[in-house]
C-alpha cells in the first residue's frame, strides 16, 4: 500500500577513506540496558524504560546550529534490484564503551569505532533474499555482558539480534565472531515448533529485549495472509546459553516449553513484532501485542485470542506466565496493532505522589497511562459505544476504549468539507469518493459492499518510532501520522476467482501493495489510502503528520507541530522542492536530551532536525543522504558528543534508499572542512 510520496534525489560529495580496524577495549562496569552509563546507548531506547532520553548536554540550543556531520559510515548493504521495492533498514545503533553496534537491512552485524566510524568487524548471517518479508528491516540489536566473566573469556560482551530468516544470532562484541556457547554455534533456530512457515512468513524486525538475563523476542507474521498462519507465540532464552527459558503460547495456557514431537505453538494468534520495554526490578517485561492472522475479519477468532488481540501484555521474565494484560482494541478489525514501545515513567498523580507507569501511544493516537504493576490505568479511560457491523458473520465489540485522561494524537472526525484537493476537480472527486463510503468516525466497521474509511490509517497515529520522554521536565513527546484509508472487504468467491492466494501456495507473495488474500476467512480485503486517482495527493488537507508535547503534570498539550516539509512531496508525484513546512507522514522515533533539544527525522523530507522542546521550533536542520525513516541516538566519547542516525530510506514512504550511518558533532578545534566517508 503506496503513499504519493516520491524519491528526491540528493547528492552527498564526501571523500572515501580506507577501512581500518582496531581491537575494541572492554568496559570496566557491566553495561546493562537497564542502567547506561550516561555517555552510552545500550538498549533501542537508550535504556530498558524507553525513555529515548540522554542525560548529555554538550549540544544545546544555543550551539546546535554549529552541529555538522563528524564523520559517514556506509555499510554497502544496498538492495539488489528484484528488491528494492522492499528496503527499509529503520537502524538505530547502540553504544557502549568506545564502540557502535549496529545491523543492516540484510541483518549484517557491524561494530564500528564511536569517534572516527572506522569498521572494526562485521559478520554476515547471509539472509537469503527470499527470506524478505513486507520490508528488510533491522531496527537494532541487543547488548548483553555476562556477569562475572574468566578472564579472557570469549563473548564476555556480546551482541545479540533476530534474523529476517528467523534465527537468534550472537556473537562477540570486541571480534564478531559467532558465540559458540550460544544455541547451535551462535545461533538459534526461531522456527522450531512453529510448522509450516514459508520464507518471508515468519522475521525478526525488531532488537530483542534483555532483562534478568534473559533474551526476549517476538516476530512478526506477515500480514493478511490466511487464518492457519504461524504462531506469535513469545519467547525467552538464556543470553548466556541461548537455551529456551519459557514460550508464552495463548493457545497453550500452562505450558510454557517447546510443543510435544508433532504438535506446534498454535497457528493463527497475534503476535508482536515491535520493540518492547522492561522493568528490571519488577521482572516485568511490556509486550505490544499484534492482530490475529486476519487482520480485517474478527468472526473466525478462537476465544483465547480475543483478550490478548490489540493488548499491552506484561510477561513474567522468569517464568513466562501473564502478570496483566491491558486491551487498546477489543476485536481489533483495523489494523490498530500496537506498533509502539512503551515508555515507563514515574507518573505525577497530582498529589505530590508519582506512581510507575507505563505510557503507550496508539495507531488510533489514543496515548495509555497504565500502572506497570498491575496494568491499571492512571487517568481516565472511557468505554463508548462505537458503530455496529453491517456483516452477518462477524463478532464486533459494541463498545471501544478511549483514552479520555490524555490528550489525544488524533484529529477531529471526518465531513464533507474535509475532503481536499489542488484543484475544485479534485476536491470534487474526492467528496464523491467520502459520499461512495461508509464513513461513521473511528471504528467504522469493515463492509463488503462499498468502501470503508478508515481514519486514522493503520500506519498511525503513531507506530514503531515510539515516544520519548523527559523525565527531568516531565515532557512525553510524540509524532504521528494523520493520513485516512479507504478500503473494502472482497467476497471470498471473487477473492478465488481474481487468484488471491496466500504466502506459501503456488501465486503466493509477500507483496502487500494490494489486495490481500485473508485465507480461510469469508473475506479477502483491499487496503489503499484515500487519495486523488489521478493526481496522487490524499483526499483530505494537510498537515499529514506532526509532532507533540505534553506536560504530564497537567496533561496537557504544550504544543502541537506539523512535522515534515513539502521539498520531496508534490502533486503527479513530482517533487515541489518548497521548504514550506506542510507535515508529512512519518515512520522512525525522536530522541530527548538534557540539552533542550528533540532529535527527529522521520519524514519524507530527508532532513534531520532539533526541535526546541518548551517551544517546538525547529532550531537546525540539515540535509540526509538518504531518507531517515529511524529513530536517532546520541552518546559522547572521549568528551564529544555525538548525533546518530541511520540515512537507509524506505519504500513505503517512497523516500531514497541508501546505506548510511550519518554521525554529528560540534566543531572543535582543528577539524577538517572535509567529512570523512568510510565504507565496508
Amino acid at each position: 500500500m503506496r503513499l504519493w510520496f516520491a524519491l528526491a534525489a540528493l547528492t552527498f560529495g564526501l571523500s572515501n577513506i580506507p577501512d581500518s580496524r582496531a581491537q575494541n577495549s572492554p568496559t570496566t562496569v557491566r553495561a546493562t540496558a537497564a542502567s547506561p552509563a550516561p555517555s552510552d546507548w545500550t538498549s533501542y531506547g537508550r535504556d530498558n524504560a524507553a525513555t529515548r532520553y540522554s542525560p548529555l548536554r554538550e549540544i544545546t540550543r544555543e550551539n546546535v546550529d554549529q552541529l555538522e556531520p563528524a564523520w559517514v559510515y556506509r555499510t554497502g548493504d544496498m538492495p539488489p534490484e528484484q528488491v528494492d521495492d522492499k528496503w527499509a533498514p529503520e537502524t538505530t545503533p547502540l553504544k557502549v564503551g568506545n564502540s557502535l553496534y549496529l545491523c543492516s537491512a540484510m541483518n549484517i552485524l557491524i561494530g564500528l569505532d564511536a569517534a572516527s566510524g572506522r569498521e572494526r568487524w562485521r559478520y554476515d548471517p547471509k539472509v537469503p533474499i527470499d527470506h524478505i518479508p513486507y520490508s528488510a528491516a533491522c531496527r537494532g540489536v541487543a547488548y548483553y555482558e555476562v556477569p562475572d566473566p574468566a578472564p579472557a573469556q570469549a563473548c564476555a560482551r556480546r551482541v545479540i539480534e533476530g534474523t529476517l530468516d528467523a534465527r537468534l544470532i550472537a556473537v562477540d562484541a570486541n571480534t564478531g565472531q559467532p558465540c559458540q556457547d550460544f544455541g547451535n554455534a551462535g545461533q538459534v533456530n526461531l522456527l522450531e515448533g512453529m510448522g509450516e512457515a514459508a520464507p518471508g512468513y515468519v522475521a525478526v524486525t525488531s532488537p530483542p529485549t534483555i532483562v534478568r538475563d534473559v533474551v526476549v523476542v517476538g516476530h512478526q507474521v506477515l500480514d493478511g495472509q490466511k487464518e492457519d498462519a504461524p504462531s506469535g507465540v513469545i519467547r525467552g532464552y538464556h543470553a548466556e546459553t541461548g537455551a529456551l527459558a519459557w514460550a508464552w503460547d495463548m493457545g497453550r495456557p500452562g505450558e510454557t516449553g517447546l510443543p510435544p514431537e508433532g504438535e506446534q505453538y498454535t497457528r493463527g494468534t497475534p503476535n508482536a513484532w515491535t520493540i518492547f520495554s522492561a522493568d528490571d526490578e519488577l521482572g516485568l517485561v511490556y509486550i505490544p501485542m499484534g492482530n490475529s492472522a486476519v487482520d480485517y475479519f474478527s468472526g473466525n477468532r478462537e476465544e483465547y485470542e480475543h483478550p490478548y488481540s490489540t493488548a499491552l501484555v506484561a510477561i513474567d521474565v522468569t517464568s513466562g506466565e501473564v502478570a496483566w494484560v491491558f486491551q487498546t482494541v477489543h476485536n481489533d478489525v483495523w489494523d490498530y496493532d500496537l506498533g509502539s514501545q512503551g515508555t515507563l515513567a514515574d507518573f505525577p498523580m497530582g498529589d505530590g505522589t508519582s506512581v510507575p507507569a507505563v505510557i503507550l501511544p496508539t495507531k488510533q493516537g489514543d496515548i495509555y497511562v497504565l500502572d506497570r504493576r498491575t496494568g491499571e490505568p492512571l487517568t481516565e479511560v472511557e468505554e463508548r459505544p462505537v458503530p455496529a457491523s453491517k456483516l452477518p458473520d462477524e463478532q464486533l465489540s459494541a463498545t471501544q476504549p478511549f483514552s479520555v485522561g490524555m490528550p489525544t494524537l488524533a484529529k477531529a472526525k471526518l465531513t464533507e468539507r474535509d475532503a481536499w484537493g489542488f484543484s475544485p476537480l479534485d476536491q470534487l472527486w474526492c467528496r464523491i469518493q467520502f459520499h461512495l463510503s461508509d464513513y461513521d468516525g473511528i471504528y467504522t466497521p469493515p463492509n463488503v459492499e462499498r468502501p470503508f474509511i478508515q481514519y486514522p490509517g493503520y500506519n498511525g497515529g503513531n507506530d514503531w518510532g515510539g515516544g520519548s520522554l523527559d523525565p527531568e521536565r516531565g515532557i512525553f513527546v510524540a509524532n504521528y501520522t494523520d493520513i485516512p484509508m479507504r478500503n473494502q472487504l472482497i467476497h471470498r468467491e471473487q477473492a478465488d476467482e481474481q487468484g488471491m492466494v496466500p504466502l506459501g501456495e503456488p501465486g503466493g507473495t509477500t507483496d502487500s501493495g494490494g489486495p490481500v488474500p485473508q485465507a480461510g476467512a469469508p473475506y479477502a480485503v483491499s487496503i489503499k489510502p484515500w487519495r486523488n486517482g489521478l493526481t496522487g495527493i490524499p483526499c483530505t488537507r494537510p498537515p499529514y503528520g506532526g509532532i507533540m508535547a505534553i506536560d504530564l503534570a497537567s496533561r496537557k498539550v504544550l504544543w502541537d507541530k506539523p512535522l515534515g516539509t513539502a521539498r520531496n512531496n508534490g502533486p503527479f508525484g513530482i517533487p515541489s522542492r518548497l521548504p514550506f513546512t506542510i507535515g508529512t507522514p512519518n515512520n522512525g522515533g525522536a530522541v530527548i536530551t538534557a540539552g533542550g533539544l528533540i532529535f527527529i527525522a522521520a519524514a519524507t523530507d530527508d532532513l534531520i532536525r532539533a526541535i526546541d522542546i518548551d517551544t517546538g521550533e525547529v532550531v537546525w536542520q540539515d540535509v540526509l543522504p538518504a531518507g531517515g525513516q529511524a529513530t536517532p541516538m546520541t552518546y559522547e566519547t572521549n568528551g564529544r558528543q555525538y548525533l546518530a542516525v541511520f540515512a537507509g530510506g524506505h519504500h513505503f514512504m517512497e523516500t531514497k534508499i541508501g546505506d548510511y550511518l550519518v554521525v554529528y558533532s560540534l566543531p572543535t578545534k582543528g577539524d577538517s572542512d572535509v567529512t570523512e566517508t568510510l565504507e565496508d
